[in-house]
């Protein structure tokens, strides 16, 4: 499935650079002085451990008080008993993923499962009727929603989530060219945004376009505040990860800027971290707190919305990668490890689910 782009204005495409794959955990250490007020080491308290032995897991959804779980690498769909016994749902068909493509991130809207995946050389979202109750749920055949963004074995985004204007909102990663990110034409490097069918909102910024906001390299986190504020996390190349307020229409800055650039046409992060002490990926919002799993960083990042570019720190190293943050029906705050990801050195038991009481 492929779907053309049109934009109402066009912007000269950007000099590729050369990408390297450290924010999703390879290549060399960088400098690791950090830029916003950190304090390390704090505690949520111990963390209870929902399931185990998950392989590759990429994102967290609920669908009423059910979690799901996506498996990028088997295309497996799973459903957890109270007790984290693991019941398959399905394989998501037309999975083909290579390296860090495959079941990516998923949610769920009015008894529709939303998945994000990569199909050869496309990136698409599909959605699936979801019948009966608890574990004891069937996918119904696939109606495609989105295709045609371009996949590579890195940088392919793959967070996906409604927000409070009921719209589906999704990341595109550059695939390694940062030309793709200025180039309004191109899926690619955006956050993209769409009525729950698939159909372009007429209040989008650029004219018969998805694309909400651009200038992104991978985006791989979604999360709103109560007031309607969205806010995305970013991977960096060498210098810095970021955390950005999204606006209508804003172009961040990648590749002519990584990081803070000072203002003028992009639009800067309201805070920025070393990639080694970051890689940002999935994260949500608690009780006006941003909680923010990181990979190559191996922590939990809280950050206060009333103070964006301050944060605290929680079990660094102590569960290794961490991808995804989500909410749950109860307020307690799933955290997703990330160690059988091929970047990873997996313990006897990752990959696991982490259930945490922010409020404890």
């Amino acid at each position: 499935m492929t779907t053309p782009l049109t934009a109402r204005r066009g912007l000269a495409a950007a000099l590729a650079v050369a990408l390297l794959a450290t924010g999703c955990g390879g290549g060399p250490a960088p400098d690791t002085s950090r830029s916003a007020t950190e304090q390390a080491g704090s505690r949520l308290g111990e963390p209870e451990v929902v399931t185990t032995r998950l392989d590759a897991p990429w994102s967290i959804a609920f669908h009423g008080d059910t979690p799901l779980i996506s498996e990028r690498d088997s295309g497996r769909l799973l459903a957890l008993e109270p007790d984290g016994t693991q019941v398959e749902v399905a394989r998501v068909p037309g999975v083909d993923g290579i390296r860090e493509g495959g079941l990516l991130g998923i949610t769920v809207h009015e008894r529709y499962l939303y998945a994000y995946f990569t199909a050869g050389d496309e990136n698409r979202v599909a959605r699936y009727p979801l019948t009966g109750s608890g574990t004891d749920l069937d996918l119904g055949p696939g109606e495609p929603i989105f295709g045609g963004i371009p996949a590579a074995a890195i940088h392919n985004g793959g967070r996906i989530a409604f927000g409070p204007d009921g719209m589906l909102y999704i990341t595109a990663g550059d695939v390694s060219d940062g030309a793709n990110a200025q180039d309004l034409g191109s899926p690619a490097g955006k956050i993209l945004r769409l009525t729950p069918d698939g159909t372009i909102p007429e209040d989008n910024p650029f004219d018969g376009s998805p694309v909400y906001s651009y200038g992104h390299r991978n985006s791989q986190g979604l999360a709103w505040a109560e007031d309607g504020t969205l806010y995305a996390s970013e991977f960096g190349q060498n210098t810095w990860d970021e955390l950005n307020v999204i606006e209508l229409g804003g172009n961040y800055g990648w590749p002519e800027v990584e990081g803070k650039g000072g203002g003028g046409e992009y639009i800067d992060p309201v805070q920025q971290w070393r990639p080694a002490e970051a890689s940002p990926s999935g994260m949500t919002i608690v009780s006006d707190t941003i909680y923010m799993a990181n990979l190559r960083g191996k922590r939990l990042r809280e950050i206060p919305v009333a103070e964006p570019g301050t944060a605290t720190e929680h079990y660094v190293e102590e569960y290794g990668r961490l991808r995804d943050a989500a909410r749950a029906p109860d307020g307690s705050l799933w955290v997703l490890t990330n160690n059988t990801d091929g970047h990873g050195i997996p313990g006897p038991d990752d990959d696991r689910v982490l259930r945490i009481d922010p409020s404890a």
